[in-house]
């Protein structure tokens, strides 16, 4: 028997979808501000003189990017409150994202730091400004600036990953379609409508960020 489509179940819990897109755009935004503040400290140290800032940032990194992000859901989720740490599921699904996107977004800020002329830096140091002043007011715009693209990157990719998000009930887009799948079984429609919202949302995000790439032309 071949199946029949019927869209109208989809049209009638529309705004659970759309509230799961939100929910879904929400913790990628949340992950990315942490993750950025990691990824800020871990490449300062990672360019740092003492050896032991860089084998710690090393260690990380290699461990986070070397474990399946859902291992680390899970981990968090489960395993950390037998040790006496307990989150709730938004906290700690967002705790594991920024975790995740830090250890990419250290080597992000990394290559960015390096890209960074040196001779800028000198002119910084030469009138006046200290250490702090020329991180502050000279590295980090034009650092930000060189990373912009694969921050971008990351941030889609975060977005994406909250579909792991439904292993943990957490009610993004992903949940909603399962649910809805589970309730009513139109398969093909509940899938078929989340994978649009995805990718839909995925291309604007992607033009809003050309868009954003434009306006800070590259050092």
């Amino acid at each position: 028997m071949a199946y029949s489509f019927n869209f109208g179940v989809i049209q009638a819990n529309l705004d659970k979808f759309l509230l799961g897109l939100a929910t879904g755009l929400a913790l990628a935004l949340a992950a990315i501000l942490v993750g950025v503040l990691i990824g800020l400290v871990c490449a300062f140290a990672a360019t740092a003189k003492p050896r032991l800032p860089r084998l710690l940032v090393a260690g990380y990194v290699s461990a986070i990017r070397n474990t399946p992000i859902l291992v680390i859901v899970l981990f968090v989720y489960f395993a950390l409150p037998q040790l006496g740490i307990r989150m709730g599921k938004y906290e700690s699904f967002t705790l594991s994202l920024a975790v995740y996107a830090g250890a990419y977004l250290t080597e992000v800020f990394r290559a960015g730091l390096a890209g960074v002329p040196r001779g800028v830096v000198d002119a910084g140091r030469a009138i006046g400004l200290t250490g702090y002043q020329v991180a502050l007011h000279v590295v980090m715009p034009i650092m930000f600036r060189n990373s912009l693209p694969a921050m971008g990157t990351t941030f889609i990719s975060l977005f994406k990953d909250t579909s792991i998000a439904a292993v943990i009930a957490v009610p993004e887009l992903t949940y909603q379609a399962r649910k809805l799948n589970t309730e009513t079984f139109r398969v093909a429609e509940a899938w078929t409508t989340a994978s649009a919202l995805y990718i839909a949302t995925c291309l604007l995000i992607a033009a809003g960020l050309r868009q954003l790439e434009r306006r800070f032309p590259k050092f």
